[in-house]
């Protein structure tokens, strides 16, 4: 037998091209990685949507999606944006409703990830007479209300995304009219939770307005169980576990 050589294995922060002392942290990127196959692979993507998260040692960056990701995402597919909307680091091109991201970060210092999709279920209830609540236990999760943001057209200057911040005001979630929905989180886990449940809750109300008056959870009741519910995070790390569990398969189907 030859020699065995030791092969030192670069992170993938450094192998991709992000600039010396504005790398990404590597765990980061994974988990970003594994949120995007997950919701694509479950039908929330669908060539139109994107992730961002910003970087725990300098709140002024975020991690964002390239333009146009498909399917199957890589550690390369994130650029890092600062808040003038210019890439930092990476290689692609900046999706065009970047200020989405941008603007709700930038006034909303508690929010770490953001999700923007056109969700089938909850898309709906943007034009429907019905106003999305609480129908399920996971939908008390959004108890305080889901705000919709009125103009349809792409979030695609700096005026529409702080317009459109200003919309979600304190809130975890807002319906874009005739658009689609932006999900926010503290962090990647909240968010994709968050964004797993909340369709989930739209998809429960939507089936519910076809059979009748849809019976809403008591407001009261519902901020008593969400509140809850975000106490114990529960939720997203069910989720969560879901999202590791589709990771770990794919990479043994991949094998």
């Amino acid at each position: 037998m030859g020699r065995e050589k030791n092969i030192r294995l670069t992170p993938p922060s450094q192998r991709l091209g992000y600039t010396s002392g504005m790398n990404p942290p590597d765990t980061l990127i994974s988990k970003l990685l594994k949120s995007w196959n997950f919701l694509y692979r479950r039908g929330f993507i669908e060539g139109f949507g994107h992730i961002s998260a910003r970087l725990p040692d300098d709140p002024e960056l975020f991690l964002l999606a390239r333009h146009s990701l498909g399917p199957r995402a890589n550690p390369g597919d994130f650029l890092v944006i600062d808040m003038k909307g210019r890439i930092v680091s990476g290689k692609g091109t900046i999706p065009g409703e970047y200020p989405i991201h941008l603007e709700i970060l930038r006034a909303r210092p508690d929010i770490g990830s953001i999700f923007h999709y056109h969700g089938l279920h909850s898309t709906a209830f943007s034009t429907s007479e019905h106003t999305l609540r609480a129908i399920h236990l996971m939908g008390t999760l959004f108890h305080d209300g889901i705000p919709i943001y009125e103009d349809p057209r792409l979030v695609s200057n700096p005026e529409r995304g702080v317009a459109l911040a200003r919309a979600l005001g304190t809130h975890r979630a807002v319906l874009l009219r005739a658009h689609g929905a932006a999900i926010t989180g503290a962090d990647v886990e909240e968010c994709v939770g968050g964004t797993f449940l909340f369709e989930e809750n739209a998809r429960r109300a939507h089936t519910a307005a076809s059979m009748g008056k849809p019976l809403w959870i008591d407001e009261k009741l519902a901020a008593d169980a969400g509140g809850e519910l975000l106490k114990s995070r529960g939720p997203f790390k069910r989720v969560w576990a879901l999202v590791e569990s589709d990771s770990e398969n794919m990479t043994g189907t991949s094998a």
